[in-house]
């Protein structure tokens, strides 16, 4: 079923579009936003001008027409402090409803906040904490203080951004009187319950809104960073304050330039950095971490009757299977790589360096290695790489997406050399995981060359000889699975500093005891001067098919 979630809000109006798929998960297939400051002077004046209700309605029949074409059978439309506040709010909501048909809720300060967790919740888990989640809009700024998953106080306060713009920060840049008079507002108004939320220990502040994550790409874009993904992207709470001092020096063009900045957003960064920062300074929290689901999303969930209450690991193992079902339906085959790599991690990630959590990652990697074959064939692990890094992939920090699209997209090639700028912008450690990972997918990956489950499992022997991998494919001829992976074993022999010798579980157990076993073994490892004679690329395979005719195929 195809839903839609509109939020009309004082800076902007957004409408999200996204699909319930049957395992009950929601896939976002589309965005539409306008700026449309709602808000602008209602914060003063009580009222909501003309001109602002004008640009909203067009918007408003904008979004219906989009939601018409997307052919959404549901869709619901809120609104939150703007026109909650204004005065002559009936006239505009008597107003969208003749022009569109559309019903706008007005929706309480607590209910927002209640839809911004449950968003936040079902993208992050928010496993352990306290965790506070900020929103900051144009009229107000929603807290929660969530510990292992569950909301200890919900609230919302009249502090946006347009709203504290307006009546502090009335000079471009702000005088320090302004800046002054604005921070002992927020002391007024905020000191209690930050203090309690300091108490409690906060481990790091989430900020869900559009605003806050603007922040966020300045101070990564500070750092020299490839902006990317934002999603689960976190700086240092020392960031977010050498970041308001320079806001506060620049005027609104000199702040339009700054690195990462958002030109529609560069009148309210000021009082959104010093907002920011003194909740941050206030609770101790360490860092800023942005989440990219907020109201909208929370909206739809409720409209899909989707429960919020996942782990940090459920929601993203969801957020990964989605995206396979998205693009690979049952993805039988990423399945059974995903199986075998795991089954070949547990016997060399100790040889391979690679840290526990390195384990999830590979699997993930695995399920979606072949996800871009739904745009090509030939090109397919770019365009894997691609779909991963852009794809709603929930509680995954940015350099973990990379490893996984990384690894994804190194799964085709046969050669050891393993570099691209984007890996060598990884730290040596990660780059390190991503060969790894890419070592053992390859062999993996060709393991299920047919994508028929001939290999029913693996493991791993240790042997003079090298690294035995030793698969199990019962009555099976897999040949052709043996030949490609033999092809693939280059990388993981050069990282393992040893021979992979490739073999079926057939022939090791015709070699216990078997002398005569032991002189046909003899001759396929040794040449004439005793040296290994290994297969393509430093692999050396066992219980090859006795039928000369069978040639392996060139791994695609």
């Amino acid at each position: 079923m195809r839903l839609a979630a509109i939020d009309v809000g004082s800076n902007s109006v957004h409408m999200v579009v996204a699909d319930v798929t049957g395992s009950g998960h929601l896939v976002v297939v589309d965005r539409v936003k306008e700026m449309v400051r709602l808000g602008r002077r209602v914060f003063l004046t009580g009222r909501l001008t003309a001109e602002s209700m004008d640009l909203a309605s067009r918007a408003l029949r904008h979004f219906q027409k989009v939601a018409e074409a997307r052919r959404v059978k549901r869709l619901r439309v809120v609104a939150t402090s703007a026109v909650r506040e204004a005065a002559n709010r009936s006239v505009f909501l008597k107003r969208i409803r003749r022009e569109t048909g559309l019903r706008v809720e007005v929706i309480s300060g607590q209910e927002e906040a209640r839809l911004i967790f449950n968003a936040a919740r079902y993208a992050l888990g928010l496993d352990g904490g306290p965790h506070l989640l900020l929103d900051v809009g144009g009229g107000s700024i929603e807290l929660v203080l969530v510990r292992e998953g569950r909301p200890l106080w919900l609230r919302s306060f009249p502090l946006g951004a347009a709203r504290l713009t307006e009546r502090f920060l009335t000079s471009d840049p702000p005088r320090s009187a302004q800046v002054s008079a604005l921070s002992a507002h927020l002391k007024r108004e905020l000191a209690q319950v930050l203090d309690d939320a300091r108490r409690l220990g906060v481990t790091r502040t989430i900020g869900t809104s559009g605003t806050v994550n603007s922040l966020v790409a300045m101070a990564r874009a500070a750092r020299g960073e490839d902006l990317g993904r934002l999603h689960c992207a976190s700086v240092a709470a020392a960031e977010i304050g050498r970041l308001k001092n320079q806001l506060l020096e620049c005027d609104a063009s000199e702040r339009a330039e700054l690195p990462g900045a958002d030109a529609k957003r560069v009148d309210l960064m000021p009082a959104a950095a010093i907002l920011v920062n003194f909740i941050l300074s206030q609770t101790d929290s360490p860092e800023l971490v942005a989440c990219s689901w907020a109201l909208r999303e929370g909206v739809l969930l409720e409209l899909a009757g989707l429960a919020p209450n996942r782990s940090a690991a459920a929601a993203r193992r969801g957020s990964v299977e989605a995206l396979a079902a998205r693009f690979s339906g049952g993805n039988a085959h990423g399945r059974q790589v995903a199986r075998l790599a795991l089954q070949i991690y547990d016997g060399c990630a100790n040889g391979l360096a690679l840290a526990p959590e390195a384990r999830e990652l590979l699997e993930y990697a695995a399920l979606l290695h072949d996800i871009g074959h739904a745009i090509d064939h030939d090109r397919h692990h770019r365009h894997s790489y691609y779909l991963i890094r852009n794809g709603d992939l929930f509680g995954f920090d940015p350099i973990e997406i990379e490893v996984i699209a990384l690894a994804a997209r190194a799964h085709r090639k046969q050669s050891a050399k393993l570099d691209s700028p984007e890996l060598e912008a990884l730290s040596r450690d990660k780059r390190r995981t991503v060969r790894g990972l890419a070592a053992i997918l390859r062999i993996a990956d060709a393991l299920d060359r047919n994508h028929s489950n001939v290999i029913r499992s693996v493991a791993i022997k240790p042997s003079s000889s090298g690294v035995v991998i030793e698969a199990d494919s019962g009555a099976c001829d897999a040949t052709l699975e043996l030949g490609a992976a033999e092809r693939r074993a280059d990388l993981l022999s050069r990282l393992l500093d040893r021979k992979v010798i490739l073999r079926t579980r057939a022939a090791a157990l015709s070699s216990n005891g078997s002398d005569a076993h032991a002189r046909i073994l003899g001759r396929h490892l040794r040449n004439g001067n005793g040296r290994h004679r290994s297969g393509h690329n430093g692999a050396l395979r066992e219980g090859r098919s006795p039928h000369p005719g069978i040639h392996p195929h060139r791994p695609e």
